[in-house]
């Protein structure tokens, strides 16, 4: 499937805000297989798109997405080949050969932690393949009874955090000091309340504000998926273990319906509408405790990697330096020990 948008993103182009702040982005894909991303997107797309965009991305986080698995081998260890592919982009990117951006300088992988103890093999086979750039990994929870809604590719079910087995795979990450990244929908926040009680010595990190929906069942339904979000979301940030990531918003899933207009969205644009969430959630967790995220390639769906800065930078407008230190890069840099 061949997908590019980018002659209608060109049609809104902006000056990078504050372009000389340092960003880790700790939060993007490559060579993602999903419908309406890009393929093809490697370290060398991504890289260009930061420089056209202007600002000052110093470093990357890769986050798993079921890429370059291994064609052969025990199933359970199919998913080192994306660390390993992961590693590599990494290594091509440090060589300076494309630009100044550490492109994953962190990396995030997928083990089955449904194998319970058992995964403890595939965490050291992916230590292995990357080292110290190896973080932890992700496992989605993103799971729906509609059709309409995306569930996640690894076939979570509907109490997927609560699950026995899972929870005993997910005690190998503590052992091995590497961190977890939660990917689910606003309907399932709850469940990585429970998750970061019952592993309060586990490293959790929010993807995409929990996933609040807004399509299928939910659609034209937004204050009122806010609302339970902001009480969920509140709940969880009484978990000290657990960060949030700013970001993800700009998914079909996520209702705003930006890719079905003549023209993408401004920065201004995004920011009035979606500071909100954005505002909740640094109130909730503390600047200390939230980072920004591009979910690149993903997010070019609705808007441009430059734009999309801009309407993070616009959101921090009356922040503190310190404050904004700390979302841009610091806290990132300091999560993934980059």
């Amino acid at each position: 499937m061949t997908f590019n948008n980018q002659e209608w993103l060109k049609q809104v182009t902006e000056e990078p805000i504050d372009p000389g702040r340092q960003i880790c982005d700790p939060h993007h894909h490559l060579f993602i297989r999903r419908p309406n991303t890009e393929v093809n997107y490697f370290q060398s797309k991504f890289a260009s798109e930061i420089a056209a965009s202007g600002h000052n991305v110093v470093s990357t986080v890769y986050i798993e997405c079921k890429a370059m698995y291994r064609n052969d081998g025990p199933e359970e260890l199919k998913p080192v080949g994306e660390v390993e592919f992961a590693n590599g982009q990494a290594a091509m990117a440090a060589s300076g050969l494309y630009g100044n951006t550490k492109i994953c300088a962190g990396i995030i992988g997928y083990a089955d932690l449904r194998l319970g103890d058992a995964v403890g093999s595939v965490l050291d086979a992916e230590l292995a393949a990357a080292g110290n750039r190896f973080k932890g990994i992700r496992f989605a929870g993103t799971w729906n009874e509609d059709p309409k809604i995306r569930n996640g590719s690894n076939n979570p079910i509907n109490d997927q955090f609560q699950n026995v087995a899972f929870r005993e795979g997910f005690g190998e990450l503590r052992t091995r000091n590497l961190v977890f990244e939660a990917w689910c929908y606003h309907t399932h926040i709850k469940q990585v309340t429970g998750l970061a009680r019952a592993f309060p010595d586990t490293v959790i990190i929010l993807n995409h504000f929990g996933g609040p929906i807004g399509v299928g069942p939910f659609a034209n339904k937004h204050q009122e998926v806010f609302t339970k979000w902001q009480i969920d979301m509140k709940e969880l940030s009484t978990c000290e273990n657990v960060y949030a990531k700013l970001g993800g918003l700009q998914m079909d899933v996520n209702g705003f319906g930006w890719h079905k207009r003549k023209m993408p969205p401004s920065s201004i644009e995004l920011m009035k509408a979606t500071q909100p969430w954005y505002h909740h959630t640094i109130e909730s967790f503390g600047t200390k405790r939230c980072m920004f995220e591009s979910n690149f390639p993903v997010d070019k769906f609705s808007c441009s990697y430059g734009v999309l800065w801009n309407s993070f930078k616009r959101i921090t407008e009356k922040f503190s330096s310190s404050e904004k230190a700390a979302l841009f890069h610091d806290n990132a840099a300091k999560i993934y020990s980059i």
